[in-house]
């Protein structure tokens, strides 16, 4: 079996690429985002046992948000800072349930005022 020549394929992941970088570069020059995204900060949300008998486990949260905040004091990514939003659920899922609704319904309600203000 005879193998393509090492020039030919070269230029053909060569080719690959520049087809990739020109189908990809109007998806990146929309700047459109998700809710919880904007083009000044990324919101990100989460619940984690501050109290209870499960406590010890926000040590998880709490690095979470350290690593963020130094994010955020050496620029953010690509500029933009992040919002960390983080709700107690002492350990219990009833409760992790309404604080997590409680994340999503606020996003929402953030979405929808940004929809707003634009028309």
């Amino acid at each position: 079996m005879r193998f393509p020549s090492l020039p030919f394929c070269l230029a053909r992941i060569a080719s690959l690429l520049g087809i990739a970088a020109l189908v990809s570069a109007p998806a990146l020059a929309q700047g459109k985002y998700d809710s919880g995204a904007n083009d000044v900060e990324i919101k990100i949300g989460n619940t984690s046992p501050y109290s209870g008998p499960s406590s010890a486990y926000s040590v998880v949260a709490k690095v979470e948000a350290a690593y963020f905040q130094m994010l955020n004091e050496r620029g953010g990514i690509n500029g933009r800072k992040i919002k960390f939003v983080s709700y107690d659920d002492a350990g219990s899922p009833p409760k992790t349930v309404e604080q997590t609704r409680k994340l999503v319904e606020s996003a929402h309600s953030a979405e929808d005022d940004r929809l707003h203000r634009r028309t």
